[in-house]
């Protein structure tokens, strides 16, 4: 009788497996890694492969998560389309003799992601987390409006309760204060721990709250996103999230390397859009209207080209990702990529080994320490894999590399919050500035070059001296990689 139960349940959850395997291929429609990936995890793990399915696998549905009919009013739309017709009978003007050797790039994010392109910004670059905080913190100080705050991972230290009292301070002024945080990557938190900057009249909204009261099941389709804008004038885009760990203060870290931007300018209208798309789809009661306010006039403050560009599991493309190809592919002298995992797909692959074949100079920098082991040991992997076609690697040593930067030729760069892999690819929300100016790109690429001196350079001959057991986690994690 035992047996009989045992054989019935056995045969029970295969056929619940081949059930699930079937959807998983002829009903999501993934790319063909992915599906590997996941018929593996649902066939060598029955039953618990379904549940880690259910709350990391299953994918968003392909509706308009953020709406603002507001948009409308600011006009981008219409210049969207100007600048589409302009470029496309080439009588568009660029004040950049530089911005003009990319028009095929910009002329992509407009079309593939309605990313205007403005031209009077002006960028200041921060790599070190207290510079940045310190300029935020002033920024929000001198506040007189509103203040739109979001962030990935905000924690409530010391670095997390100094912003939050700075906002409830300007919240007591009258000044509309607005924080967004992703419920996932600030889960040691919750709203109700905001009291004292709701009491002052602020409001605080949690992207995809979780509907359990531990587990999220949606455990993917994060907002990765770090924004800020200050009156419509300032805004803040980058790596850095809220918290101590983002000065230093980690033992386990270190020094925490980074890259943001504090931008004046146009740019400010798309990403204050942003923003407010992604706040109302967060809130169920407090939703923005257009307001005149958030869109002032602006005086001309720089000479820099840029497009703000996002994208998410909601969009048909993967816009960021083809922002990265296109600019690799456009690149002729170089081209240094940063970031904290490199862990790319068979196109961006494919793409920067040609360019390293190619002769292009070609150069990665990634941590010397895994955030996540499974993630390390797989970017450890293909940066192996990037030496045998003749690009150079360099492992940073003074703490922990988290920024997501490209920069090429000393005339393109991109700077944000998208990583080089699925996961940002496909995933998670992201956003990231393209930037067309030899100046910001110079400077980058000397940032680049600042921190070839604090890293390792990875040989081939290092690599292939790796031991077992390393080859082991890399094999494990290489597997996985599809859907880590």
């Amino acid at each position: 009788m035992t047996v009989t139960i045992f054989s019935v349940l056995t045969a029970a959850i295969f056929i619940f497996n081949v059930i699930l395997a079937a959807a998983l291929v002829f009903l999501e429609r993934r790319d063909a890694s992915s599906t590997w990936a996941w018929l593996l995890v649902l066939f060598f793990i029955p039953i618990l492969g379904f549940f880690i399915y259910l709350f990391l696998g299953r994918q968003l549905r392909k509706k308009t998560l953020f709406k603002w009919e507001g948009s409308k009013r600011v006009g981008i739309e219409h210049l969207i389309a100007t600048q589409m017709n302009e470029l496309h009978d080439n009588s568009f003007e660029f004040q950049d003799p530089n911005a003009k050797n990319y028009t095929d790039l910009v002329y992509l994010h407009l079309r593939n992601n309605g990313a205007l392109l403005t031209q009077d910004n002006n960028l200041q670059i921060f790599n070190d987390g207290r510079k940045k905080f310190n300029s935020l913190l002033q920024d929000i100080e001198n506040a007189t409006d509103h203040i739109h705050i979001q962030y990935y991972i905000f924690r409530l230290d010391e670095l997390g309760n100094r912003i939050v009292d700075a906002l409830t301070l300007k919240a007591k002024e009258g000044v509309k204060v607005r924080l967004l945080y992703d419920d996932m990557g600030s889960r040691r938190i919750s709203k109700r721990l905001f009291k004292k900057l709701t009491a002052a009249g602020g409001e605080v909204e949690t992207f995809f709250p979780s509907i359990l009261p531990i587990i999220n099941p949606r455990l993917n389709y994060r907002n990765h996103r770090k924004i800020v804008v200050i009156d419509g004038d300032v805004g803040y885009l980058g790596g850095f999230n809220v918290g101590d760990e983002y000065l230093g203060l980690s033992r386990k870290f270190g020094y925490w390397r980074d890259t943001h931007l504090r931008i004046t300018g146009s740019a400010l209208y798309p990403l204050q859009t942003r923003f407010i798309r992604d706040w109302n789809q967060a809130s169920a009661r407090h939703d923005i209207e257009y307001d005149e306010a958030y869109f002032p006039v602006k005086q001309e403050t720089g000479n820099t080209s840029m497009q703000i560009v996002s994208s998410g599991p909601d969009e048909e493309w993967e816009q960021i990702k083809d922002g990265y190809l296109k600019l690799i592919n456009l690149a002729r002298d170089y081209i240094y990529i940063q970031t904290p995992y490199f862990i790319p797909d068979a196109s961006f692959y494919d793409a920067i080994r040609i360019a390293a074949l190619s002769g292009i100079d070609v150069r990665i920098m990634i941590p010397n320490k895994p955030d996540h082991p499974f993630v390390y040991w797989a970017t450890y992997s293909y940066a192996g894999q990037m030496l045998r076609a003749g690009a150079r690697v360099f492992i940073y040593d003074n703490g922990f590399l988290h920024t997501k930067m490209i920069v090429t030729d000393n005339k393109a760069s991109t700077v944000g919050t998208a990583n080089i892999d699925v996961r940002s690819f496909k995933l998670n929300f992201e956003v990231n500035a393209f930037i067309y100016d030899e100046k910001v790109s110079t400077d980058l690429a000397e940032l680049f070059h600042r921190d070839m001196k604090l890293s390792t350079e990875l040989t081939y001959m290092m690599y292939l001296d790796r031991t077992r057991m390393i080859k082991t986690k890399e094999s494990i994690a290489r597997l996985l990689a599809p859907i880590l």
